[in-house]
């Protein structure tokens, strides 16, 4: 994760999201910027995981628009997604491929040179000595850390998660929540869900939903 001395924003202007005839969330506007980390809040059912796809640009909302850098995100996907590295709410690893063949296919398609060996990525979030079994095989806190690693791997400047501290045991939450604060430090901003009380320095938080 290098220093980024350029300036981003993300803006989101009047969202709406309605999903089986029910509106999520309604009216909503935020900002964020370098440096900063937020966490979004709100009940089970209450739009989280729509809000962060609705930020990724995997889905549109039924109203009102997310801006980066004042472009829409709609108009600059290609641009937009070369920034951004998001973590779902399921970990999103291929069971039948490594720990190690996980991160060299993630890292292939960023298509961005790194500063970390993979391997080394494996051995920061704990998974030395399982670099090379099937991924199926691990627990769901070591499949989460598999996960993660691609932050480690990565050199985006949003990162967009959803729930990143399931499963994990408390060292490895403060562990991501080191590197949460390391990538705001160093110029980043992410944007998470969590039921987990985030510990960082730069976390404000909002609420959403309508009930």
């Amino acid at each position: 994760m290098s220093k980024n001395s350029q300036t981003y924003n993300i803006e989101i202007k009047n969202l709406q999201c309605i999903r089986d005839d029910r509106v999520l969330f309604d009216d909503l506007n935020f900002s964020l910027s370098n440096g900063k980390l937020l966490q979004i809040e709100g009940h089970n059912g209450s739009g989280k995981t729509s809000l962060l796809r609705i930020l990724c640009g995997l889905t549109l909302p039924t109203e009102g628009y997310v801006y980066w850098n004042d472009e829409d995100i709609q108009d600059i996907q290609e641009d937009y997604w070369a920034t951004l590295a998001y973590v779902g709410h399921h970990p999103g690893v291929k069971g039948e491929l490594t720990p190690l063949e996980n991160l060299a296919m993630a890292q292939s398609l960023s298509k961005q040179p790194i500063d970390i060996e993979l391997a080394d990525a494996l051995d920061q979030v704990g998974l030395y000595g399982f670099e090379d079994v099937p991924t199926r095989t691990l627990s769901a806190g070591q499949q989460r850390r598999v996960a993660l690693a691609r932050l480690l791997i990565s050199k985006t400047v949003l990162w967009i998660l959803d729930e990143p501290f399931t499963a994990l045991d408390k060292v490895a939450i403060k562990m991501l929540e080191g590197w949460l604060d390391k990538h705001a430090e160093q110029g980043g901003m992410a944007i998470l869900t969590s039921h987990h009380t985030v510990n960082c320095n730069y976390a404000t938080s909002l609420r959403i939903g309508n009930w």
